[in-house]
């Protein structure tokens, strides 16, 4: 059972009075309430996407174990809490897969998250198939979007919302030109934070 704080309780009351108007569904709109609360910028609402049904989907593979791979340790953290108290869905690292062999001219995180989703995606097919949060690696996110073109399985949802300047833009336009369930924040924002709150707001409605 979540008890949520005074203060929290009050503050998507706040955001909720002062949204304006979209056509975001239910589901949607308790992600969009979450990443405004995390990033304290309305502007989200502006450049939010995500591809059809991708919540939904997202909701019932959670609610059979799906795996939640992370490209980093702080996005984890933001989860596992959430997932304890909710599903009780397994959180991963991409650091799990990293090591000191040959990473295939990749960058440890974007061999890390191709590693694990190879890995969690042979053990977990189906509806269980892992989510894939990114908050902090382009890199990581255009090696998935390239080893997926061969894979025979598909997560179950890509949070795409690396932050920075370089690859970023780019990584994003090109999970938003495919044909995966996904959630992205367009721009040059995003961070390990606003992925996790992503994943929490999902989390919240398994319950």
């Amino acid at each position: 059972m979540i008890k949520d704080h005074p203060i929290f309780l009050e503050s998507i009351r706040f955001i909720r009075s002062n949204l304006i108007k979209n056509n975001f569904n239910y589901l949607e709109k308790k992600v969009l309430e979450r990443l405004i609360h995390t990033s304290g910028d309305f502007n989200i609402q502006n450049l939010l996407e995500f591809s059809e049904g991708a919540c939904e989907k997202a909701i019932k593979s959670l609610k059979e174990g799906a795996p939640i791979l992370t490209d980093t340790d702080m996005a984890a953290a933001a989860i596992k809490s959430m997932a304890k108290n909710t599903s009780g869905n397994s959180v991963i690292s991409a650091k799990e897969w990293f090591n000191d062999k040959d990473l295939l001219g990749l960058t440890k995180t974007a061999y890390g998250i191709e590693k694990g989703w190879i890995e969690l995606s042979s053990n977990n097919l189906g509806v269980k198939s892992p989510i894939i949060v990114i908050g902090s690696s382009p890199t990581a996110l255009i090696n998935l979007l390239e080893i997926l073109k061969n894979s025979k399985h598909i997560p179950s949802l890509i949070i795409g919302m690396p932050v920075g300047f370089i690859g970023v833009r780019q990584s994003k336009e090109k999970l938003l030109n495919s044909n995966y369930p996904r959630i992205v924040v367009n721009s040059t924002r995003g961070g390990a934070a606003m992925a996790a709150a992503a994943v929490n707001a999902l989390l919240r409605e398994t319950i």
